[in-house]
């Protein structure tokens, strides 16, 4: 192989960061991390200046019918399919500055540094930017990439709606970025996605970078359960259909079933409303979603099926009435052996410290795994602290997992000269 594959090539980790608080300045949120959701004007703005950049550095940028960016190096072979490697731009109401940029804008700077040394390679190498990885405003999570792989029809995701009933498709018009292109008519030879672990692992064992073989499984379960609003002082307690008393129950045995699954599988009600939400008014309805995760899908099925069973029981216990609707979910993924092995060799020739990881999130890499070979890399974060504004990774972590992300595409998109 030529120097490139030398433990000396490194890429420029100082242009990197200032490239991540650059975008961080778009959306910014309230507590020092981001607010650039999907589809707003903030995302369009950091879409812009994302596209300035790939056309400062020589690139041609085609977007799809989803608004997902695709920002192309040709290599020697044009006719070859491409090396890729993307996340997302998109964040949390109150995200922090890395969850996905860091993703995006790595793979930015891998074709800075490639033109800076004159590298060329014989695929092209692309850089992606996936719409709606967050799925904060229009669920479910990794909307493009779901669509980009087959799993959701397009006119389904243009049919989404967020809390205000605006549609997908309508907001993907108005800022802009209904690109030409069919969804999922682009291949690619392989898919490689950088991000941050959201997790305490890397950080908690001080290696630099994990090697991710797999992705945890997910099921989200719509819990609506029904009772009767009454009176807190007036309404006596043999008497009370309180539904709020259900669902805490249901949530104590979520927490029961996913611990009869560790290490791995974990489970709890995050989003809740509650109705009528008044002080001295006992809950006549409460929606919960509960959210299972593990990389055994024999175990995901049986969490489920155990929350179904466990929560007419509890329901009718109390007098309550119970539904429940599977709202979300994906298999869990084993990523690709070649792709892996090239991250795993990339951290080894560079001298990085580093580990298997099971990643406990979703990611766009996710969905693109049932259609390119595909793997990880992730880098620590602070207490493994994500989808919070106090995210927080430290430069030298960014520079460490982009170096890597490069040596493996570089790997894999075979260099010429």
């Amino acid at each position: 192989m030529t120097t490139v594959t030398r433990e000396n090539l490194r890429l420029n980790g100082g242009r990197l960061w200032d490239s991540i608080m650059e975008m961080a300045t778009i959306g910014p949120g309230i507590a020092g991390g981001n607010n650039r959701q999907t589809l707003t004007d903030a995302d369009g703005e950091g879409r812009k200046l994302f596209l300035d950049w790939c056309h400062e550095a020589g690139l041609s940028v085609g977007v799809d019918r989803m608004g997902t960016m695709f920002a192309r190096r040709e290599g020697e072979d044009s006719n070859l399919l491409p090396v890729c490697a993307g996340s997302h731009l998109d964040t949390q109401p109150t995200g922090g500055k890395y969850d996905g940029v860091l993703g995006v804008l790595g793979a930015l700077e891998i074709v800075r540094t490639l033109d800076d040394l004159g590298i060329r390679t014989r695929r092209p190498i692309e850089i992606i930017n996936w719409t709606n990885e967050e799925g904060t405003r229009f669920a479910p999570p990794m909307l493009a990439s779901g669509v980009f792989a087959g799993v959701h029809e397009l006119d389904w995701a243009y049919g989404r709606k967020d809390a205000d009933g605006t549609s997908f498709g309508d907001e993907l018009k108005r800022i802009g970025w209904v690109g030409d292109e069919e969804v999922g008519a682009r291949k690619m030879h392989a898919f490689f996605e950088l991000h941050i672990e959201q997790g305490p692992i890397l950080e908690a064992e001080q290696a630099d970078v994990g090697v991710v073989t797999h992705g945890q499984g997910l099921s989200w379960t719509e819990v609506t359960v029904t009772g009767k609003e009454s009176h807190t002082g007036s309404t006596p307690m043999p008497m009370r259909r309180n539904a709020g008393l259900g669902m805490a129950r249901i949530v104590d045995l979520v927490d029961r079933i996913a611990w009869s699954h560790e290490p791995h599988a974990v489970g709890a009600a995050g989003h809740v409303d509650v109705y009528p939400n008044s002080r001295n008014v006992i809950p006549g309805r409460v929606v919960f979603t509960v959210d299972f995760r593990s990389p055994d899908l024999a175990a995901i099925e049986d969490m489920e099926s155990r929350l179904r069973a466990g929560g007419r029981e509890i329901a009718a216990e109390l007098g309550l009435e119970i539904g429940f609707e599977k709202v979300g979910g994906f298999d869990p993924v084993s990523f690709d052996e070649n792709c892996v092995a090239a991250v795993r060799w990339a951290a080894e020739r560079l001298g990085y410290s580093h580990r298997d990881l099971i990643s406990g999130a979703g990611h766009d890499a996710c969905w693109i795994n049932r259609v390119a070979p595909t793997a990880m890399v992730m880098c620590p974060c602070v207490d493994g602290l994500s989808h919070n504004e106090a995210e927080e990774i430290s430069p030298e972590w960014a520079e460490a997992g982009a170096n890597v992300l490069m040596h493996a595409v570089l790997d894999t998109a075979e260099v010429v000269s």
